[in-house]
């Protein structure tokens, strides 16, 4: 730093004497050139401390050439010491200003130089683009003195060749070939530096090598060695010792193992001498390393001590401000301060008062939103219950042949009222699960034909009010089975459906199911539910997916409560999928979505392994003895002639009190065992009936949402459970598989009827 000073002196007194601007670029000039010498004379620091002077000179008077040359020629000197962040920064300050004057050889320069130290640390995309950019800004193209040409030709040239040897390197030979042929060319017309030369034959033998072309290798390697041997004063050892070393390689591969050894020696020699030149090298970057930190050191501890003097310079001349000033700003900020606590106090009483009120309002709303939800758990129960006797008994009497046609129509009516109430319950439970994301999916076999013709089926008595009719059209090679959540697929599609046969009257919905892949593990399926009804205007698009939203038509009254497309969106995202709507008004509406699914390859395909199957089983003259627990007296009339129906005997009792004494003295097959019932309940009974029998099928009736209880139950005992009201089908599927399993493991006969 004493250097820096001793300059800025002399600056002053060059500008105070009268010289121009232009005597002092040209002192900046001699004193880059003094430095470049010492620089290749091996004179490292002194070279470093001439072109420091350089740029501090350069820098007082924004002469912006003379600042590049020296950090250009100061990155190379932290290169040449491998100190590759400052010569990083070096480079990007000549860019920096050099663009202002567009000097080509110093850009060029700097971005050759920049892309060598990127290569060095193998950052080769990084390295890749700088080389690109050295070759743009080496273009002999436009306008360009003959100096300056001569100058950048080297740089593109070396390049050019670097480049190849990086694509060489990441065996994109396409690219290195191709960058070859280009400096091919540029040869025949241009004279570049001989060790170049030399550089482009080695990379052209390590092209062929890498694609195999022995012969052409070897050529590439001799006419390197040639020209380099020829040129014995100024010879590069790395480059010699690596081009014997390639072409002992590439000779070897090609049979002529005598001359590989040959060539090898004389690698060997080379590499010796160049150990001797690199210890000597290092030792040269060493010892300037060393002497350039002292340097540092010194002019870092020299500008230390100016800005002390200068700090006690300026003291005592601000002092007296500084004390006026810390008076005024004193008496202001005791003024604030006090200002601020009387506010802030004032605030922290109101604010106090405020999140007092804030926690009553959250624990209130927080008892709320528990009420509600204990309120919709007990509504729901208490609507299940019933609607399981309505359901049952319209079921029951419907199977009955002797009820004439108007009957029939009445408790057809009567069912669909029943199961719309039950949908209703079902979709206010859905809506309170997806928003606390409570819904996982399952992934079950499924017979994916049979569950769209009883989706269809359910809709028959719809479908004949409305006058409307359901296609089923499924692709031909769409798989019979695959694994998937049956219930929420199933209520996509029913809630999809539903809106159509909504909206549709004397029309027809197509219900379309297209194979978009397969391989052999997975299926991609895509489901469209098309109608030719009212349609939906553009702008209720968005509208009709949010709850409780609905089209309005002064002359239609549709029934719903606005939550069926909000729970199918929600749902279909489940499945990883968005839903897509396409309609028209007055010509029909069609909605889709996609979904893949995992194929199940274990299932039998066979016709015993239907439905079928489960019905002969239901039909069986065999007759098992089923426990039922039950407390509601509409729901035992249910249950029991739905039993007897279907070839079971039943006992029929009032509480868990009872069911755990019948299980005590009678054997059962399985037991039907309501959760809620008076004196004893359902989960005292099981635990009870555990304790002396662990393998007698208990199956859970509930009118609660099976998700909920699911985990509860089985952790108390029960073997499976089935929530009222129950499908039929499934009800019997459920006690049939229990009853095997518990006879096939235990290996039991028959309990028939006495």
């Amino acid at each position: 730093m004493k250097t820096i000073l001793l300059i800025s002196f002399l600056s002053f007194t060059v500008l105070t004497s009268g010289k121009t601007d232009r005597d002092i670029i040209k002192k900046i000039d001699d004193i880059n050139t003094s430095a470049l010498a010492l620089y290749n004379n091996e004179e490292i620091v002194k070279s470093f401390k001439e072109f420091i002077n350089a740029k501090v000179l350069a820098d007082s008077i924004q002469d912006n050439y003379g600042s590049a040359t020296a950090n250009f020629n100061l990155g190379n000197i932290y290169y040449l010491m491998e100190n590759y962040d400052s010569a990083q920064k070096h480079y990007q300050l000549t860019l920096n200003v050099i663009k202002e004057i567009n000097d080509r050889y110093l850009i060029s320069g700097s971005y050759l130089n920049l892309a060598k130290i990127y290569r060095d640390q193998n950052d080769y995309t990084k390295s890749i683009k700088y080389f690109e950019k050295a070759l743009g800004a080496s273009s002999t193209k436009g306008g360009i003195s003959i100096s300056e040409k001569e100058q950048i030709q080297d740089i593109y040239f070396d390049a050019r060749i670097n480049l190849s040897e990086l694509y060489i390197k990441n065996n994109n030979l396409e690219k290195a070939l191709m960058n070859l042929l280009k400096i091919g060319d540029y040869l025949k017309t241009h004279s570049v530096n001989l060790n170049l030369q030399v550089y482009y034959n080695y990379i052209y033998g390590l092209y062929y090598t890498k694609k195999e072309l022995f012969n052409s290798a070897n050529t590439k390697f001799r006419e390197a060695i040639f020209l380099l041997e020829g040129n014995k004063e100024d010879i590069d050892l790395a480059l010699i010792s690596n081009i014997y070393m390639q072409l002992s390689i590439s000779l070897a591969k090609s049979g002529k193992s005598t001359e590989a050894y040959i060539t090898l020696l004389q690698h060997n020699n080379y590499k010796n001498e160049l150990s001797n030149e690199e210890k000597n090298r290092q030792d040269l970057i060493v010892k300037s390393k060393f002497l350039i930190e002292d340097y540092k050191n010194e002019a870092q501890t020299a500008n230390t001590e100016r800005l002390h003097q200068l700090e006690i310079a300026n003291k005592f001349k601000k002092i007296n401000i500084a004390i006026i000033i810390t008076l005024l700003l004193l008496v202001v900020s005791i003024i604030v301060i006090y200002k601020s606590y009387y506010a802030k106090e004032k605030l922290s009483k109101i604010l106090e008062a405020k999140n007092k009120e804030l926690e009553i309002a959250k624990d209130e709303a927080l008892k709320t939103s528990e009420l509600k939800s204990e309120f919709i758990s007990n509504v729901s129960h208490e609507l299940r219950t019933p609607l399981y006797g309505v359901v049952g008994i319209t079921s029951l009497l419907l199977e009955n042949n002797n009820l004439n046609n108007r009957d029939k129509k009445h408790l057809k009516s009567l069912k669909y009222s029943g199961d719309y109430l039950l949908n209703l319950v079902n979709d206010i439970l859905q809506v309170g699960k997806i928003e606390a994301n409570k819904i996982e999916l399952k992934n079950v076999s499924v017979n994916l034909k049979e569950m769209l013709d009883d989706i269809a089926n359910s809709f028959s008595y719809r479908l004949v009010e409305t006058n409307n009719k359901i296609n089923i059209l499924i692709d031909n090679h769409v798989p019979e089975y695959i694994k998937c959540d049956k219930v929420r697929l199933s209520q996509i599609l029913i809630n999809l459906i539903g809106n159509s046969v909504k909206f549709t009257s004397s029309g027809v919905i197509n219900l379309r199911v297209k194979l978009l892949s397969l391989d052999a593990k997975n299926v991609g399926l895509c489901f469209e539910v098309e109608d030719n009804g009212v349609g939906i205007p553009k702008e209720k698009f968005d509208m009709i997916f949010d709850n409780f939203s609905q089209l309005e038509n002064s002359n239609i009254n549709y029934q719903g409560t606005g939550l069926g497309l909000s729970i199918t969106k929600n749902l279909i995202e489940l499945f990883e999928s968005e839903i897509k709507l396409e309609s028209t008004l007055n010509v029909g509406t069609k909605v889709s979505f996609e979904v893949d699914f995992e194929l199940d390859k274990n299932t039998p395909k066979l016709a015993s392994d239907s439905k079928p199957k489960v019905k002969e089983l239901e039909n069986s003259e065999s007759k098992y003895r089923i426990l039922v627990a039950e407390d509601n007296k509409i729901n035992q009339v249910v249950t029991k002639n739905l039993l007897k129906k279907n070839g079971y005997l039943c006992t029929i009792v009032q509480n868990g009190k009872e069911a755990l004494e019948q299980a005590k003295t009678n054997e059962y097959d399985l037991v039907l065992m309501d959760i809620n019932m008076p004196i004893m309940d359902g989960n005292e009974a099981t635990v009870a009936i555990r304790e002396f029998n662990d393998a007698l099928p208990i199956v859970a009736l509930t009118a609660s949402d099976i998700d909920e209880i699911r985990q509860c139950c089985m952790d108390i005992g029960y073997n499976d459970i089935v929530i009222k009201p129950f499908d039929n089908y499934e009800f019997f599927q459920v006690i049939n598989q229990n009853i095997q399993n518990y006879r096939a493991v235990n290996n039991l006969s028959l309990v028939k009827a006495s």
